[in-house]
């Protein structure tokens, strides 16, 4: 789609949807469309939006060939039966069956991200669980794994997020499994654990917001090992909560207004009086 002379927006389009696949200048959207399709994975039956492998192109060998050992490969033994349940994509197959430890992270950044962390979690000498595969019939955007990459907005505050945010406040959903850790009462301290790059700190981020909004008048501290990944938190807390309203907990007001009516000389007001006041001068339309 056309924005402007230079401004491409590219999407999939059906006879009921538009989905906004990417945005870019028009060399660049052109080139990121030609190497991607969405397709619906014929294991999983989630919606994939899959990035084709390059060609590699036939070389003239080289005069003086050297002799190496060549380094093992991680998933000799893995079917492809196997690999399919774990999301990889069809196309994908021959490049995770060549993938070694030098190579590995090379391959999962190309996958979708539920592939990426069975492989990682695999090569660590994990057994990652094999999801039921959804029914035909089913949606495939409805997918537990396409709700990781694919978003429907349901309210008009979601999509006003959307349009007012840059592109990275996307990187803060979270994949339904997380949620449920996310949301869940605990009786008392959880432990969440799993190898790198499968949403840890993610998770720890949206539980804390959501512990902060559950209790407006509590505060909620959220540490980590390093002062660039606690920047880099405070930066998606911006594009999480930017545009909720500020409202401060009832307590925090009592106590504001307590303290600004001793400062006034002959005040003759009650603290109820004047948080009722304030309560109703605070209500829409007022």
């Amino acid at each position: 789609m056309r924005v402007n002379a230079d401004v491409r927006l590219i999407v999939h389009k059906t006879d009921t949807n538009v989905l906004l696949c990417y945005v870019g200048h028009h060399d660049a959207a052109y080139t990121w469309a030609e190497r991607r399709r969405i397709e619906r994975h014929p294991t999983t039956g989630a919606a994939q939006l899959v990035e084709l492998p390059e060609r590699v192109e036939d070389r003239p060998a080289s005069p003086r060939p050297t002799i190496a050992v060549p380094p093992e490969r991680l998933f000799v033994g893995i079917s492809d039966d196997m690999l399919l349940a774990y999301g990889v994509p069809t196309e994908w197959l021959d490049a995770v069956r060549q993938a070694t430890e030098d190579t590995l992270f090379d391959v999962a950044d190309h996958l979708p991200q539920e592939a990426a962390e069975a492989l990682l979690n695999l090569a660590t000498g994990g057994t990652p669980v094999i999801p039921a595969p959804a029914p035909k019939t089913t949606d495939p955007f409805s997918h537990p794994d396409a709700q990781r990459r694919f978003r429907v907005l349901t309210n008009i505050e979601e999509l006003e997020r959307a349009l007012d945010f840059p592109w990275e406040k996307w990187t803060v959903f979270l994949h339904p499994a997380q949620r449920q850790l996310v949301e869940r009462n605990y009786t008392g301290p959880a432990r969440i654990s799993g190898s790198a790059g499968t949403g840890k700190t993610i998770v720890a981020f949206h539980r804390a917001v959501a512990l902060a909004r559950r209790h407006p008048d509590a505060r909620v501290l959220l540490t980590t090992f390093s002062k660039a990944l606690a920047n880099a938190l405070k930066g998606r807390l911006q594009y999480l909560i930017g545009n909720e309203p500020n409202i401060a907990a009832s307590g925090l007001v009592r106590e504001l207004i307590r303290q600004a009516a001793a400062q006034v000389e002959g005040q003759r007001f009650t603290e109820r009086f004047l948080f009722g006041e304030w309560s109703d001068s605070s209500m829409p339309g007022n």
